[in-house]
């Protein structure tokens, strides 16, 4: 099975088992976003909707985030875990926002990755799910999933972004994050992957290799 095979076959049953995914991360604006997402660094998505429920509320605006005492801030967000360097860079984040971007979040990728504590991961949640520019989120599923299915076998997140975008659909960039959230939540599942009844068995490497060892 040829790569162009594999990919179209995995994107058409990811649509039919998934759909098109909202952001898993809850927000109202793209600054409550982008700081959802710099938490959710090495953090669950719900923990951080647990933290940013209350978060939100204290911190209304950006110029709120901006002026924030460190040490208050670092308390808010403790149970996200990196909270030190997570507080410092929210701070940074948005007084940078604030002067040199008018208060508003930027869409392209130079100025988001400017930002402190913002990385080409973050920069693309953004750019995808607040701007609809097609990109590619590469968090640990992502890279897991796109590892075990053959379309990379790289562990760098820029490298296995970069490989993606050759190989995907572009119209799929999007969704491909969080149809890889769901399918490694609930079958792909890191330690114990549930192969036997994957429906992405068929057109999986890591599966196929493993049937092989089998026989």
């Amino acid at each position: 099975m040829d790569t162009e095979e594999r990919v179209e076959g995995v994107m058409a049953l990811l649509d039919e088992h998934y759909g098109p995914i909202k952001c898993y991360l809850v927000h109202d604006n793209p600054w409550q976003l982008l700081i959802a997402t710099i938490l959710s660094a090495q953090c669950t998505d719900d923990r951080v909707n647990m933290v940013t429920k209350d978060l939100f509320k204290k911190y209304t605006s950006i110029k709120a985030f901006a002026e924030a005492d460190l040490a208050e801030l670092e308390q808010d967000i403790r149970s996200t875990g990196f909270f030190r360097n997570k507080a410092k860079n929210i701070i940074a984040c948005c007084g940078k926002l604030l002067y040199d971007f008018n208060g508003e979040v930027p869409s392209d990728i130079e100025s988001l990755t400017s930002l402190a504590g913002v990385g080409r991961k973050t920069a693309n949640v953004i750019r995808g799910n607040i701007f609809g520019i097609e990109s590619i989120v590469v968090d640990t599923h992502v890279k897991r999933i796109s590892n075990m299915l053959g379309f990379t076998n790289s562990d760098d997140p820029v490298k296995v972004e970069f490989e993606l975008m050759k190989i995907l659909p572009k119209e799929h960039w999007i969704r491909y994050n969080t149809q890889a959230i769901a399918h490694g939540r609930k079958v792909c599942i890191a330690r114990r992957p549930q192969c036997g009844s994957c429906f992405l068995s068929g057109y999986c490497k890591y599966f196929e290799e493993n049937m092989k060892i089998g026989e």
